[in-house]
């Protein structure tokens, strides 16, 4: 990880811990990179509440609940199903925000239309709307794929905090 990506983690789990608020995570693609950062921080275990790597189409129905229907209709890496992964995480947690990310990082698995580096997020916090963001990063290569989304994971989780 870079000195970067450690600071703002490290001013999340601060900023977190300050409002008393827990963050769960629920990763396929960056098979949880946002969780073993934001664990590398001290004080990380009175904010990360839970992290679930949901890798398989399987993971993401029996551990937080995404509806198979979901996924046979749309993919697994679709905006319908990174929402249903951030809201089965917090569902499934003591946690009030809840961060996802469902992507195709490469070398392979990528189509015309969902292409090596399509990466979708969902986030959910308690009593407000999931958001989702859509990233086209484009065939970096698989480690800067699972970087970038990692960098923009932590985005929306500063984000949530506004």
């Amino acid at each position: 990880m870079t000195d970067d990506l450690r600071a703002r983690a490290a001013a999340l789990i601060t900023a977190y811990a300050g409002r008393g608020w827990m963050i769960a995570t629920a990763e396929s693609c960056t098979g949880g990179l946002v969780a073993g950062l934001l664990t590398e921080i001290a004080g990380s275990s009175a904010v990360v509440e839970r992290g679930f790597v949901t890798y398989s189409n399987e993971a993401k129905a029996e551990a937080i609940g995404v509806p198979m229907d979901l996924i046979v209709l749309h993919g697994a890496v679709s905006e319908p199903v990174a929402r249903a992964m951030a809201e089965g995480a917090l569902a499934r947690s003591h946690a009030q925000v809840a961060v996802a990310i469902t992507g195709i990082a490469g070398p392979g698995g990528g189509t015309p239309v969902k292409p090596v580096g399509l990466v979708h997020f969902g986030l959910a916090r308690t009593g407000g709307e999931t958001v989702h963001l859509e990233r086209r990063y484009g065939d970096l290569g698989r480690a800067a794929v699972r970087q970038s989304a990692l960098a923009d994971a932590l985005g929306l989780l500063e984000a949530a905090l506004s």
